[in-house]
Protein backbone atom coordinates (compact mmCIF):
# COMPACT_ATOMS: atom_id res chain seq x y z
CA UNK A 1 0.00 0.00 0.00
CA UNK A 2 2.66 2.33 1.03
CA UNK A 3 6.38 2.23 1.34
CA UNK A 4 8.25 2.30 4.19
CA UNK A 5 11.65 3.96 4.59
CA UNK A 6 13.64 2.84 7.58
CA UNK A 7 15.05 5.85 9.43
CA UNK A 8 17.65 4.78 11.65
CA UNK A 9 19.88 3.37 8.78
CA UNK A 10 21.91 5.37 6.32
CA UNK A 11 19.21 5.26 3.39
CA UNK A 12 19.37 5.81 0.45
CA UNK A 13 17.15 5.10 -2.80
CA UNK A 14 18.90 3.55 -5.90
CA UNK A 15 17.54 1.97 -8.43
CA UNK A 16 21.01 0.35 -9.45
CA UNK A 17 22.56 2.22 -10.73
CA UNK A 18 21.69 5.77 -10.72
CA UNK A 19 25.43 6.49 -8.99
CA UNK A 20 26.12 10.12 -8.93
CA UNK A 21 22.68 11.82 -9.14
CA UNK A 22 21.10 10.27 -6.34
CA UNK A 23 23.67 9.04 -3.59
CA UNK A 24 26.58 10.01 -4.17
CA UNK A 25 25.75 13.31 -2.55
CA UNK A 26 23.37 13.60 -0.02
CA UNK A 27 21.67 16.19 -1.94
CA UNK A 28 22.29 18.17 -5.42
CA UNK A 29 20.61 21.39 -5.60
CA UNK A 30 21.04 22.86 -9.19
CA UNK A 31 20.08 25.92 -10.58
CA UNK A 32 19.71 25.63 -14.24
CA UNK A 33 19.52 28.25 -16.57
CA UNK A 34 16.45 29.95 -17.83
CA UNK A 35 16.96 29.51 -21.28
CA UNK A 36 16.06 25.74 -21.06
CA UNK A 37 13.11 25.10 -19.15
CA UNK A 38 12.80 21.74 -19.52
CA UNK A 39 16.06 20.73 -18.07
CA UNK A 40 18.05 19.01 -21.14
CA UNK A 41 20.92 18.07 -19.82
CA UNK A 42 22.36 17.62 -22.88
CA UNK A 43 23.01 21.67 -22.61
CA UNK A 44 25.15 21.15 -20.15
CA UNK A 45 27.76 18.91 -21.33
CA UNK A 46 31.01 21.24 -22.67
CA UNK A 47 32.65 18.64 -25.23
CA UNK A 48 35.37 21.44 -26.16
CA UNK A 49 38.50 19.89 -25.74
CA UNK A 50 41.43 21.26 -23.44
CA UNK A 51 45.17 20.81 -22.26
CA UNK A 52 44.87 19.70 -18.66
CA UNK A 53 46.60 23.20 -16.99
CA UNK A 54 43.43 25.10 -18.62
CA UNK A 55 41.14 22.83 -17.25
CA UNK A 56 42.50 23.77 -13.83
CA UNK A 57 42.79 27.21 -14.85
CA UNK A 58 39.06 27.54 -15.23
CA UNK A 59 38.15 25.22 -12.22
CA UNK A 60 40.07 27.65 -10.25
CA UNK A 61 38.87 30.83 -11.42
CA UNK A 62 34.83 29.71 -11.26
CA UNK A 63 35.55 28.50 -7.86
CA UNK A 64 37.11 32.21 -6.68
CA UNK A 65 34.21 33.82 -8.62
CA UNK A 66 31.17 31.87 -7.94
CA UNK A 67 32.05 30.03 -4.63
CA UNK A 68 29.17 31.27 -1.81
CA UNK A 69 31.83 32.09 0.33
CA UNK A 70 33.96 34.99 -0.91
CA UNK A 71 36.51 34.12 1.72
CA UNK A 72 37.30 30.54 0.16
CA UNK A 73 37.03 29.33 3.63
CA UNK A 74 39.25 31.97 4.82
CA UNK A 75 42.48 31.54 2.41
CA UNK A 76 44.33 32.94 -0.28
CA UNK A 77 42.79 31.44 -3.75
CA UNK A 78 45.83 32.28 -5.10
CA UNK A 79 47.92 29.75 -3.72
CA UNK A 80 46.81 27.29 -5.10
CA UNK A 81 47.52 28.62 -8.80
CA UNK A 82 51.14 28.80 -7.72
CA UNK A 83 51.49 25.40 -6.60
CA UNK A 84 50.25 24.10 -9.25
CA UNK A 85 49.69 25.95 -12.65
CA UNK A 86 53.19 24.85 -13.86
CA UNK A 87 53.16 21.21 -12.74
CA UNK A 88 50.17 20.06 -14.61
CA UNK A 89 51.08 17.67 -17.14
CA UNK A 90 48.18 15.07 -17.63
CA UNK A 91 45.09 14.76 -17.31
CA UNK A 92 45.13 12.84 -13.58
CA UNK A 93 47.32 15.80 -12.71
CA UNK A 94 44.29 18.20 -12.90
CA UNK A 95 41.93 15.94 -11.18
CA UNK A 96 43.97 16.03 -8.01
CA UNK A 97 44.86 19.66 -8.02
CA UNK A 98 41.03 20.26 -8.61
CA UNK A 99 40.27 18.07 -6.06
CA UNK A 100 42.37 19.17 -3.65
CA UNK A 101 41.20 22.98 -4.00
CA UNK A 102 38.12 21.85 -3.44
CA UNK A 103 38.74 19.98 -0.45
CA UNK A 104 40.10 23.01 0.95
CA UNK A 105 36.66 24.62 1.04
CA UNK A 106 35.58 21.71 4.07
CA UNK A 107 32.66 21.88 1.67
CA UNK A 108 30.85 18.15 1.20
CA UNK A 109 28.87 19.63 -1.22
CA UNK A 110 30.87 20.57 -3.68
CA UNK A 111 32.50 18.07 -6.34
CA UNK A 112 34.40 18.00 -9.34
CA UNK A 113 33.11 15.31 -11.86
CA UNK A 114 35.22 13.56 -14.57
CA UNK A 115 34.14 12.35 -17.99
CA UNK A 116 32.03 9.38 -16.49
CA UNK A 117 30.58 10.30 -13.23
CA UNK A 118 29.45 13.94 -15.04
CA UNK A 119 27.55 11.87 -17.58
CA UNK A 120 26.17 9.60 -15.22
CA UNK A 121 25.26 12.64 -13.30
CA UNK A 122 23.06 14.32 -16.39
CA UNK A 123 21.98 10.52 -17.30
CA UNK A 124 20.13 10.70 -13.49
CA UNK A 125 18.34 13.94 -14.27
CA UNK A 126 17.22 12.41 -17.70
CA UNK A 127 15.25 10.00 -15.65
CA UNK A 128 16.86 7.02 -17.22
CA UNK A 129 19.49 4.57 -15.89
CA UNK A 130 21.52 1.27 -16.70
CA UNK A 131 21.07 -0.91 -13.99
CA UNK A 132 19.07 -3.87 -12.89
CA UNK A 133 16.21 -1.90 -11.41
CA UNK A 134 16.36 -2.85 -7.48
CA UNK A 135 16.07 -0.60 -4.34
CA UNK A 136 18.59 -1.07 -1.27
CA UNK A 137 19.45 -0.27 2.10
CA UNK A 138 22.70 -0.68 4.68
CA UNK A 139 21.62 -2.39 8.03
CA UNK A 140 24.47 -2.79 9.80
CA UNK A 141 26.45 -3.73 7.27
CA UNK A 142 24.30 -5.53 5.50
CA UNK A 143 23.15 -4.72 2.26
CA UNK A 144 19.39 -5.66 2.05
CA UNK A 145 16.92 -5.46 -1.43
CA UNK A 146 14.08 -3.58 -0.21
CA UNK A 147 12.26 -3.95 -3.37
CA UNK A 148 12.64 -4.83 -6.94
CA UNK A 149 11.07 -2.90 -9.64
CA UNK A 150 8.75 -4.57 -11.70
CA UNK A 151 9.38 -5.34 -15.37
CA UNK A 152 13.31 -5.12 -14.89
CA UNK A 153 16.08 -7.54 -15.53
CA UNK A 154 16.15 -8.63 -11.21
CA UNK A 155 12.29 -8.82 -11.42
CA UNK A 156 12.85 -11.37 -13.99
CA UNK A 157 15.44 -13.07 -12.53
CA UNK A 158 13.60 -13.89 -9.20
CA UNK A 159 15.30 -11.30 -6.92
CA UNK A 160 12.81 -10.94 -4.15
CA UNK A 161 12.89 -8.13 -1.30
CA UNK A 162 14.13 -8.99 1.58
CA UNK A 163 16.68 -10.85 -0.42
CA UNK A 164 20.76 -9.78 1.40
CA UNK A 165 23.65 -8.84 -1.36
CA UNK A 166 26.37 -11.39 -0.58
CA UNK A 167 28.74 -10.61 -3.16
CA UNK A 168 28.93 -8.91 -6.59
CA UNK A 169 30.61 -11.08 -9.14
CA UNK A 170 33.75 -12.07 -6.70
CA UNK A 171 34.31 -8.94 -4.40
CA UNK A 172 32.45 -10.05 -0.57
CA UNK A 173 30.01 -6.56 0.39
CA UNK A 174 30.02 -6.81 4.08
CA UNK A 175 30.71 -3.91 5.22
CA UNK A 176 30.45 -1.91 2.23
CA UNK A 177 28.52 1.67 2.24
CA UNK A 178 25.91 1.36 -0.55
CA UNK A 179 28.17 3.81 -3.40
CA UNK A 180 30.76 1.16 -3.13
CA UNK A 181 28.02 -1.72 -3.66
CA UNK A 182 26.87 0.51 -6.80
CA UNK A 183 29.68 1.09 -8.47
CA UNK A 184 30.63 -2.81 -8.20
CA UNK A 185 27.13 -3.70 -9.92
CA UNK A 186 26.77 -1.00 -12.83
CA UNK A 187 28.45 -1.40 -16.01
CA UNK A 188 27.58 -1.09 -19.73
CA UNK A 189 23.98 -2.01 -21.43
CA UNK A 190 24.02 -5.27 -22.41
CA UNK A 191 26.56 -6.86 -19.64
CA UNK A 192 25.80 -8.62 -17.27
CA UNK A 193 26.61 -9.16 -13.18
CA UNK A 194 26.73 -12.08 -10.89
CA UNK A 195 25.13 -11.35 -7.18
CA UNK A 196 25.42 -14.20 -4.57
CA UNK A 197 22.07 -13.69 -2.52
CA UNK A 198 21.16 -14.92 1.09
CA UNK A 199 17.48 -15.44 1.09
CA UNK A 200 16.73 -16.32 4.47
CA UNK A 201 19.21 -19.23 5.14
CA UNK A 202 19.17 -20.05 1.66
CA UNK A 203 22.58 -18.75 -0.52
CA UNK A 204 21.41 -18.02 -4.40
CA UNK A 205 23.40 -17.02 -7.26
CA UNK A 206 22.09 -14.89 -9.78
CA UNK A 207 23.17 -13.35 -13.07
CA UNK A 208 21.64 -10.62 -14.36
CA UNK A 209 21.65 -8.94 -17.51
CA UNK A 210 22.18 -4.56 -17.09
CA UNK A 211 19.60 -2.70 -19.35
CA UNK A 212 17.61 0.96 -19.46
CA UNK A 213 15.70 1.30 -16.59
CA UNK A 214 13.33 4.25 -16.11
CA UNK A 215 13.62 6.20 -12.73
CA UNK A 216 10.46 6.23 -10.76
CA UNK A 217 10.43 9.33 -8.61
CA UNK A 218 6.94 9.00 -7.20
CA UNK A 219 4.35 6.60 -6.30
CA UNK A 220 0.24 7.19 -5.28
CA UNK A 221 -2.39 5.33 -3.69
CA UNK A 222 -5.61 5.63 -1.95
CA UNK A 223 -5.42 4.65 2.05
CA UNK A 224 -8.22 4.42 4.01
CA UNK A 225 -10.83 5.44 1.58
CA UNK A 226 -10.35 8.94 1.70
CA UNK A 227 -6.80 9.82 2.28
CA UNK A 228 -4.47 9.95 -0.47
CA UNK A 229 -0.94 8.65 -0.30
CA UNK A 230 2.01 9.80 -2.53
CA UNK A 231 5.64 9.27 -1.66
CA UNK A 232 8.33 11.97 -3.63
CA UNK A 233 11.28 9.57 -3.87
CA UNK A 234 13.17 12.18 -5.58
CA UNK A 235 12.83 15.75 -6.87
CA UNK A 236 16.16 14.96 -9.39
CA UNK A 237 14.46 14.08 -12.37
CA UNK A 238 13.35 16.46 -15.09
CA UNK A 239 10.14 14.50 -15.23
CA UNK A 240 9.36 14.22 -11.12
CA UNK A 241 6.60 17.41 -11.33
CA UNK A 242 4.74 15.82 -14.43
CA UNK A 243 4.70 12.58 -12.29
CA UNK A 244 3.05 14.94 -9.42
CA UNK A 245 0.72 15.92 -11.44
CA UNK A 246 -0.33 12.54 -12.49
CA UNK A 247 -0.55 11.53 -8.51
CA UNK A 248 -2.32 14.27 -7.76
CA UNK A 249 -4.75 13.31 -10.28
CA UNK A 250 -5.11 9.79 -9.29
CA UNK A 251 -5.75 11.21 -5.46
CA UNK A 252 -8.11 13.95 -6.90
CA UNK A 253 -11.19 12.39 -5.02
CA UNK A 254 -9.06 11.90 -1.47
CA UNK A 255 -10.03 14.41 1.42
CA UNK A 256 -6.88 14.74 2.71
CA UNK A 257 -2.99 14.16 1.62
CA UNK A 258 -0.32 12.57 3.20
CA UNK A 259 3.17 13.25 1.81
CA UNK A 260 5.85 10.93 2.14
CA UNK A 261 9.60 12.28 2.32
CA UNK A 262 11.53 10.66 4.04
CA UNK A 263 14.68 9.48 3.15
CA UNK A 264 14.32 11.89 0.03
CA UNK A 265 17.51 13.14 -0.05
CA UNK A 266 16.57 16.03 -2.27
CA UNK A 267 17.01 16.99 -6.15
CA UNK A 268 16.41 20.13 -8.16
CA UNK A 269 15.41 23.10 -6.68
CA UNK A 270 13.19 24.05 -9.23
CA UNK A 271 11.06 20.96 -8.92
CA UNK A 272 10.46 22.09 -5.17
CA UNK A 273 9.68 24.88 -5.76
CA UNK A 274 7.14 24.19 -8.71
CA UNK A 275 5.17 21.74 -6.26
CA UNK A 276 4.96 24.25 -3.17
CA UNK A 277 3.62 26.27 -5.69
CA UNK A 278 0.91 24.13 -6.24
CA UNK A 279 -0.43 24.22 -3.00
CA UNK A 280 -0.03 28.01 -2.44
CA UNK A 281 -1.81 31.13 -3.85
CA UNK A 282 0.80 34.12 -2.32
CA UNK A 283 3.81 34.42 -0.02
CA UNK A 284 7.00 33.30 -0.04
CA UNK A 285 8.61 29.37 -0.93
CA UNK A 286 12.23 29.81 -0.31
CA UNK A 287 14.42 32.95 0.12
CA UNK A 288 17.56 32.50 -1.82
CA UNK A 289 21.22 34.19 -0.21
CA UNK A 290 24.53 34.66 -2.28
CA UNK A 291 27.66 35.15 -2.15
CA UNK A 292 27.20 39.00 -1.86
CA UNK A 293 24.62 38.63 1.24
CA UNK A 294 22.16 39.55 -1.52
CA UNK A 295 18.53 37.94 -0.10
CA UNK A 296 16.32 36.71 -3.09
CA UNK A 297 12.55 35.86 -1.93
CA UNK A 298 11.51 33.25 -4.45
CA UNK A 299 7.24 33.79 -4.28
CA UNK A 300 4.12 31.24 -4.79
CA UNK A 301 2.37 33.10 -8.19
CA UNK A 302 -0.52 34.75 -7.35
CA UNK A 303 -3.71 32.83 -9.08
CA UNK A 304 -7.44 32.19 -7.77
CA UNK A 305 -6.94 28.21 -7.21
CA UNK A 306 -4.29 26.19 -5.26
CA UNK A 307 -4.49 22.16 -3.57
CA UNK A 308 -6.77 22.93 -0.68
CA UNK A 309 -6.96 20.02 1.49
CA UNK A 310 -5.42 19.22 4.90
CA UNK A 311 -1.79 17.87 3.99
CA UNK A 312 0.63 16.00 6.20
CA UNK A 313 4.17 15.76 5.42
CA UNK A 314 6.21 12.81 6.65
CA UNK A 315 10.05 13.50 7.43
CA UNK A 316 12.94 11.98 8.99
CA UNK A 317 16.53 12.29 9.37
CA UNK A 318 17.14 11.21 5.79
CA UNK A 319 14.44 13.96 4.52
CA UNK A 320 17.20 16.82 2.71
CA UNK A 321 17.45 19.40 0.54
CA UNK A 322 15.05 19.97 -2.07
CA UNK A 323 12.59 17.98 0.56
CA UNK A 324 13.44 20.66 3.05
CA UNK A 325 12.59 23.06 0.72
CA UNK A 326 9.45 21.71 -0.32
CA UNK A 327 8.85 20.59 3.83
CA UNK A 328 9.59 24.32 5.14
CA UNK A 329 7.12 26.39 2.45
CA UNK A 330 3.81 24.53 3.16
CA UNK A 331 5.27 24.59 6.99
CA UNK A 332 5.87 28.03 7.40
CA UNK A 333 3.17 28.94 5.13
CA UNK A 334 0.51 26.75 7.04
CA UNK A 335 -0.62 24.63 4.37
CA UNK A 336 0.91 21.20 6.15
CA UNK A 337 1.61 19.47 9.19
CA UNK A 338 5.29 17.93 9.66
CA UNK A 339 4.90 14.07 11.39
CA UNK A 340 8.28 12.42 12.29
CA UNK A 341 11.70 13.20 13.22
CA UNK A 342 13.87 16.45 12.25
CA UNK A 343 15.40 16.69 8.67
CA UNK A 344 18.88 16.40 7.62
CA UNK A 345 19.41 20.15 7.64
CA UNK A 346 20.81 20.99 4.18
CA UNK A 347 20.57 24.52 3.54
CA UNK A 348 23.06 24.91 0.85
CA UNK A 349 22.90 25.18 -3.47
CA UNK A 350 24.62 24.06 -6.27
CA UNK A 351 25.07 24.99 -9.40
CA UNK A 352 26.63 22.66 -12.16
CA UNK A 353 29.06 24.45 -13.83
CA UNK A 354 30.07 22.34 -17.05
CA UNK A 355 33.92 22.08 -17.87
CA UNK A 356 36.02 21.23 -20.75
CA UNK A 357 36.47 17.77 -21.91
CA UNK A 358 32.77 16.68 -21.09
CA UNK A 359 33.56 16.94 -17.06
CA UNK A 360 31.66 18.87 -14.51
CA UNK A 361 31.72 20.75 -11.48
CA UNK A 362 29.21 20.89 -8.65
CA UNK A 363 29.54 24.17 -6.58
CA UNK A 364 28.13 25.36 -3.64
CA UNK A 365 26.83 29.41 -4.54
CA UNK A 366 24.35 30.02 -2.03
CA UNK A 367 22.01 28.84 0.83
CA UNK A 368 18.54 29.14 1.23
CA UNK A 369 15.91 30.01 4.18
CA UNK A 370 12.34 29.07 4.65
CA UNK A 371 9.61 31.31 4.41
CA UNK A 372 10.00 32.82 8.06
CA UNK A 373 13.67 33.52 7.20
CA UNK A 374 14.81 30.22 8.87
CA UNK A 375 18.30 29.16 8.34
CA UNK A 376 18.11 25.34 8.87
CA UNK A 377 21.16 24.32 7.36
CA UNK A 378 23.26 21.56 9.52
CA UNK A 379 20.24 22.16 11.87
CA UNK A 380 17.06 20.62 9.85
CA UNK A 381 13.68 21.29 10.69
CA UNK A 382 11.66 20.46 13.49
CA UNK A 383 8.29 18.31 12.97
CA UNK A 384 5.07 19.66 14.49
CA UNK A 385 4.58 15.71 16.29
CA UNK A 386 7.38 13.73 16.64
CA UNK A 387 7.55 10.30 16.45
CA UNK A 388 9.90 7.60 16.21
CA UNK A 389 10.32 5.15 13.73
CA UNK A 390 12.59 1.56 15.33
CA UNK A 391 14.12 -1.20 13.66
CA UNK A 392 11.58 -3.33 15.85
CA UNK A 393 8.96 -1.06 14.23
CA UNK A 394 10.27 -2.22 10.97
CA UNK A 395 10.85 -5.79 11.60
CA UNK A 396 7.42 -6.08 12.71
CA UNK A 397 6.02 -4.21 9.41
CA UNK A 398 4.77 -1.47 11.38
CA UNK A 399 4.76 2.15 10.71
CA UNK A 400 3.28 4.59 13.52
CA UNK A 401 4.83 7.75 11.68
CA UNK A 402 2.46 6.82 9.44
CA UNK A 403 -0.10 5.98 11.90
CA UNK A 404 0.50 9.18 13.31
CA UNK A 405 0.12 11.09 9.69
CA UNK A 406 -2.90 9.15 9.42
CA UNK A 407 -5.09 9.93 12.42
CA UNK A 408 -4.01 13.33 12.17
CA UNK A 409 -5.52 13.96 8.76
CA UNK A 410 -9.08 12.03 9.79
CA UNK A 411 -9.15 14.83 12.51
CA UNK A 412 -8.32 17.56 10.50
CA UNK A 413 -11.09 16.51 7.40
CA UNK A 414 -13.51 15.77 10.15
CA UNK A 415 -13.28 19.43 11.36
CA UNK A 416 -13.31 20.79 7.99
CA UNK A 417 -16.58 18.86 7.30
CA UNK A 418 -18.24 20.21 10.30
CA UNK A 419 -17.23 23.83 9.35
CA UNK A 420 -18.99 23.09 5.89
CA UNK A 421 -22.09 22.00 7.42
CA UNK A 422 -21.91 24.70 10.37
CA UNK A 423 -21.56 27.55 7.15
Amino acid sequence: MYKKVFPKVIYFLIILLISFGLYHYISLHSIKSTHNPDYDSSYLVNKQSTDPRRLFLKSWRIIKTKYYDPTLNGQDWSKWNRRYVDKIKTKDDAYVAINTMLASLDDPYSKFMNQEEYAEQNTSIDAKIVGIGVNIMSVDGKIIIISVVEDTPAYASGIKAGDIILKVDKTDVSGKTISDVASLIRGEMGTSVKLQLLRGSKKLTKVIGRDEIKIKNIKASVVDKNIGYIQIISFLSSDMTTEFIDALNKTQNCDGLIIDLRGNTGGLMPNAVVIADMFLTQGHIVSVVDRDNQKSDIDAQAKPYAINKPVVILIDGGTASASEILSGALKDNQKAILVGQRTFGKGMIQRIFPLPNQTGMNLTIAKYLTPKGIDINKKGITPDYSVTYTEKDFINNKDPQMDEAKKIIKKLIKSRHEIAKAG
